[in-house]
């Protein structure tokens, strides 16, 4: 049975893997457009970039997400009644209870964020306070916490900031074909090398967006069944998902890069569509209904 901890070790295995990966993608990127372009500073600037990001993605990446969201931290004065639910989820949960940040956007919405629980965020938007009731506000935070407890919120953060270098790196590298088309070494291959940059290119956005998408869909189920044996009330949380869905209010401070940490999809939902297998790698949820079903059958 899925518990608070069910992928902890797991997923800081996949945080390391990543950062892995990411470290060889750069640094391969950075070698084929050394090549391509004639320059050794190419693939010596690829090996500091991949370092010191990865080094930034893992103890600064929390501190970005909350900038770009514009969230601000609240204490038990701000807000007692939303401190003492989050507290009381804590404890239950056997997890430091998290900070508490407000982002002052009327769409209803959640996400959590940090690289342990001993440093973790939770960030709840001002329409999520003032739409739900408190069951279901109880629901969407024990779906948080269970991020917190499972480490899925290190994962999700450290894959904002790797996927986006990767994305910002790979649009660069295009730009530079388009405006100079390399200086190949003699010219000798030009057009194979060309092709074989345009190819790598291609390959690491698609990899970067992929996996950003995957991460996130995988760690959404396991945090609603997790949330909802914290609370013991699996309907507390379909209900949320089945508010926060309908609502229409379209989220303000929210953006590509950071959808994926949220409760559910800022931008719009899926609920009662049908969605094909690849349409699915492309959605940073998984479809509402399913979500609503899993919790349903609890």
């Amino acid at each position: 049975m899925s518990n608070l901890y069910t992928n902890k070790s797991s997923n800081i295995r996949k945080t390391w893997l990543l950062i892995t990966v990411f470290l060889l993608l750069i640094i391969g990127l950075g070698w084929v457009f050394s090549y391509v372009f004639a320059s050794e500073f190419i693939l010596i600037f690829a090996i500091i970039l991949s370092v010191v990001m990865s080094f930034a993605s893992y103890w600064w990446s929390d501190k970005l997400v909350l900038k770009m969201t514009r969230a601000k931290q609240i204490d038990h004065k701000s807000n007692p009644e939303l401190y003492r639910v989050v507290e009381n989820l804590a404890i239950t949960a056997g997890l430091p209870t998290p900070r508490l940040y407000l982002i002052e956007d009327p769409a209803p919405n959640a996400f959590a964020t940090g690289r342990n629980p001993e440093h973790a965020v939770v960030a709840v938007t001002s329409g999520l306070l003032e739409k739900l009731d408190r069951t279901e506000l109880e629901g969407v935070l024990a779906h948080e916490l269970s991020h917190i407890g499972n480490r899925d919120i290190l994962v999700s953060t450290v894959v904002v900031v790797l996927a986006g270098i990767v994305i910002y790196a790979t649009d660069f590298m295009f730009r530079s074909f388009l405006w100079g088309g390399g200086r190949r070494r003699n010219d000798n291959g030009g057009p194979m090398l060309l092709l074989i940059g345009i190819v790598s290119l291609s390959f690491a956005t698609l990899f970067a967006t992929l996996l950003k998408l995957a991460v996130s869909r995988k760690r959404e189920f396991l945090a609603d069944a997790s949330g909802a044996l914290l609370t013991r009330y699996p309907e507390g949380l379909a209900s949320a998902l089945e508010k926060i869905a309908d609502d229409p209010t379209p989220m303000l401070k929210a953006n590509d890069a950071t959808a994926h940490l949220f409760f559910e999809n800022p931008f719009k939902s899926d609920r009662g569509k049908k969605v094909g297998f690849i349409k699915k790698l492309f959605l940073t949820h998984p479809p509402v209904n399913e979500r609503i079903k899993n919790l349903k059958g609890m």
